[in-house]
């Protein structure tokens, strides 16, 4: 079990004393939950909760065989002496496997704001699912948050550990990655709270045009996608590393960098370093260990965006990855991008750090607004979702990054930083984009390249030239 989960069963057993009370106290909400899932999945069928508690909602849908998983004994034992006809299992989401048990149901209720790992627990779905298996998602709407930590620090709600910051979309594209596609969604409850009759005349409202963005409660229902069960192609893979003044940490980009598909050359691109990196990528390629092929190649150039065109240039494998050099992002996520082209679940693939929480220091709040404003910003000018414009982790097929090359003079040498040129030239070609959240830890060695202001503007100066070329057809 990780630190994750041993502090994630630890806070949970601590829940589990006052996990019923708080249920009676907030009678509103809970009963508007039960009876949408109620109304979703049919008395009588094979329903397996994760996140089961202590198996109230799993008993009120009366499945023919129902199991409930949980990583707190403590929960677990509340329930199997409240409602002995169900199985109660011990364990995690994120690596869920009942031996090959199927359901017809499986239900995350208020459970994808609490996991570490979101893409590995819907990728464990998939050991439960059948081909007609029906997933469904409640969720908190955030537009709630205020309100939610208002009532936690009045003691008016029960307390809770920091949430994934997950939207419609998130989801979506997380189900989607590991072959799932949405059937329905909708929304519930705008009072949750008990005032007389003022609480069900303003919920009939719930779900009205205009009115739906505000309900508290919000729901999924998805299946078994068309090829469900893909198989993940023989991709080769090249790992690009730009790298300036980043010495303290060439050798754990080494050792980090698993192999993906039947072979993985990581490629270093180093110029104008000061602190010897160069010489620290020399040394290593003769003294680390690895599975991957290890290349270096000089930058005669200077900025990111010009090491990323030089080590895509001397790349051979069929799929081509940024890794930014600071391991901010792990090393170890890149599977799962390279298992999204490898599975076709899309085209081009884009890290996002603004779903979970991130690391102390990892980014100064002025970035976070920035990147949050960005996103939302590109995502209208090229017309496909993006959260995180700016994460440094990108991945496409060698074959589509050619393509996009070729076209490079339509936008000109305008991007410093790779990110846009590679994202343009996406939008342009109608590459599917797709995002993987990635959790942004702080730095370990060495300082930013990047300043707020100077580049910030630089951005603006890059949106404006997306608004030309997309919107205005300039």
């Amino acid at each position: 079990m990780t630190e994750q989960q041993d502090q994630l069963r630890a806070w949970f057993d601590q829940v589990s004393r006052t996990h019923d009370t708080w249920r009676e106290r907030h009678q509103t909400y809970y009963g508007e939950q039960t009876a949408l899932l109620q109304r979703l999945i049919p008395p009588g069928l094979r329903v397996l909760e994760v996140g089961c508690a202590t198996g109230n909602t799993l008993a009120a849908l009366q499945p023919s065989h129902g199991v409930g998983l949980d990583v707190s004994p403590r929960m677990l034992d509340i329930a199997r002496a409240r409602h002995p006809h169900l199985r109660f299992v011990e364990g995690n989401a994120e690596t869920l496997d009942l031996g090959g048990e199927t359901f017809d149901v499986v239900l995350l209720a208020d459970l994808v704001g609490e996991l570490h790992d979101v893409w590995a627990a819907f990728r464990a779905l998939r050991n439960v699912s059948h081909d007609r298996t029906r997933i469904i998602i409640t969720y908190y709407n955030f537009l709630w948050q205020p309100a939610v930590e208002l009532g936690q620090a009045l003691n008016v709600k029960r307390p809770q550990r920091l949430q994934n910051w997950l939207g419609e979309r998130d989801l979506q594209g997380l189900l989607h990655l590991n072959g799932y596609q949405c059937v329905t969604q909708g929304s519930r409850l705008l009072m949750p709270l008990a005032l007389g009759p003022v609480t069900p005349a303003v919920n009939r409202l719930s779900g009205l045009p205009g009115v739906r963005a505000l309900d508290l409660i919000r729901y999924f229902v998805a299946r078994p996608g068309p090829g469900f069960q893909t198989p993940a192609a023989p991709l080769t893979t090249s790992v690009v590393i730009p790298a300036k003044n980043e010495r303290g940490n060439i050798r754990a980009a080494i050792r980090r960098t698993p192999r993906m598909g039947p072979s993985t050359e990581i490629i270093f691109v180093e110029g104008g370093s000061q602190d010897g990196t160069r010489e620290e990528i020399l040394d290593a390629m003769r003294t680390e260990p690895t599975d991957c092929t290890l290349r270096f190649v000089p930058q005669s150039g200077k900025g990111k965006g010009d090491a990323v065109r030089a080590g895509f240039a001397a790349a051979t494998g069929d799929v081509l990855m940024i890794l930014d050099a600071d391991l901010t992002v792990a090393p170890e996520d890149l599977p799962r991008f390279h298992l999204a082209l490898a599975e076709n679940r899309g085209e081009f693939v884009n890290g996002s750090r603004l779903v979970y929480q991130m690391e102390d220091q990892a980014m100064r709040l002025l970035n976070l607004a920035a990147n949050h404003f960005f996103g939302v910003a590109f995502s209208k000018v090229l017309g496909q979702p993006l959260k995180d414009t700016l994460c440094g982790t990108k991945v496409l097929r060698r074959t589509d990054y050619l393509r996009i090359a070729a076209g490079r003079d339509v936008f000109g040498d305008f991007d410093p930083f790779g990110d846009f040129d590679l994202l343009f030239g996406a939008a342009r070609l109608g590459l599917h984009i797709v995002e993987i959240p990635v959790r942004y830890a702080a730095r370990t060695y060495g300082e930013t390249q990047i300043s707020r202001f100077r580049h910030g503007l630089m951005l603006f100066g890059m949106l404006g030239r997306g608004v030309r070329h997309f919107s205005l057809g300039k």
